[in-house]
Order: C-alpha cells, then structure tokens, then sequence
C-alpha cells in the first residue's frame, strides 16, 4: 500500500469518527448521563459492533468526547486570559467563560461528569475512572499558564501547581452546586469567586518576560 493510499484511508477514517462523535453528541446533548451506546450507534445509523470497532468501548467513546469537549473549553479559557483586559477582568472572564460552558450545555457536561442514575443499561462504567483525568488536565493546562505570567517567588513551580489544580477544583466544584440548584445568577456567581480568588492574585506581580496576566 503506498503513502497517498494510506493517508486517503486515514483521512477517511478521521472523517468517519467525526462523524460518529457528532452523532453521540446529539444523544448526549438529548439524553445527558443515560445516553447509551444502543442510541448513539442508532443516531449514527450503524450497528453496536461497528461503534465498539471505533471506540472499543463505551469508555473508549466517553474519553473521545471528553477529549473533544475539553479541547474546546481550554481553547476558550485560553482566549478569555489573553484578553486585552487588567487582571481582575480576565479572571472574572475565565470564570464566566468555563460557567457559561457548563450552562449552555449542561446534559454534556452531566454526561461526562455523572453516572446515570436508576439506569441499567451499560452497568459497569465507572463515570469517577474517566472524569478526574480531566479536572487533573485542566489543572494541569492552568499551572502553566500561572507559572509562565506570575511571579510567585521561590517555588514558584510547586506553587503554580497547587493554585492551578485549586481553582479548577473550586470552579468544578461551585459549578456543579451551581447548576444544580441555580442558587444566584451567574454574574453573582463569578463576582463572588472572583472576589475569593482576588486577594494573592492582585498582589502577584507579573513574571519577568513572561505575557503578563
């Protein structure tokens, strides 16, 4: 098989998984948590077997979406930190922009973050197993962009790391109360994480030769 005719055959192979998780995310986006593999591979108009041979497994398929959708929200917290803004406006933004995340789609982000409840179908996937890797990722993704922009003085790594991990675990945390129980607005929401956050950020002065934040 030469080059061009194993890269039209990936190319198509791509495609076709596109296609498979755009599918899901109709189920997901209309079944939240009790989306099964038996309604995705109807969505997508194809048999059980022929989605297990894309994904493996209804794991394989949740860590493919869970790729999909955390790829798009880092894009967007991203593009809410590098926003002409002074710094509490951006972090008031990144905070807005991962809530209004969650809000605008909140059956996806049940799905990824939430067992079914009182469903039998698919027993035995372990929603925890899939769904900590990602809060780790976001920390992860955040650390580093509080070490490349603040100067936090002598372990400045470490420290970047636990702020990182901890603000990702307070927004994840706030959200999910939040969107459950709609307590406040969103707006209220923010200001007051903000606020939470706002005292050892405003004092952080910015890294030498770093972007700023």
């Amino acid at each position: 098989m030469d080059t061009t005719q194993r890269t039209d055959q990936q190319r198509s192979a791509d495609r076709r998984r596109r296609e498979l998780l755009e599918a899901a995310d109709r189920v997901v986006l209309r079944d939240g948590p009790q989306a099964s593999m038996n309604a995705i591979a109807a969505e997508a108009g194809i048999t059980k077997p022929i989605l297990y041979r894309h994904f493996g497994d209804k794991g394989g398929l949740y860590a493919a979406l869970a790729k999909r959708h955390t790829d798009a929200l880092l894009d967007s917290l991203r593009a809410a930190l590098d926003a002409p803004a002074d710094r509490r406006e951006r972090v008031e933004s990144t905070l807005d922009t991962y809530l209004a995340a969650i809000e605008a789609r909140p059956q996806v982000y049940r799905f990824l973050m939430h067992p079914a409840e009182g469903s039998q179908s698919d027993q035995g996937f372990d929603v925890g197993k899939h769904s900590a890797p990602l809060l780790r990722r976001m920390g992860e993704e955040l650390a580093q962009v509080i070490e490349e922009r603040l100067d936090l003085g002598p372990d400045s790594q470490q420290l970047a790391r636990v702020w990182g991990h901890g603000i990702v675990g307070m927004m994840h945390a706030a959200g999910d109360w939040w969107l459950g129980e709609r307590p406040c607005s969103r707006a209220e929401l923010v200001r007051s994480l903000a606020d939470l956050l706002w005292g050892r950020l405003a004092a952080a002065g910015d890294r030498m030769g770093g972007p700023g934040f």
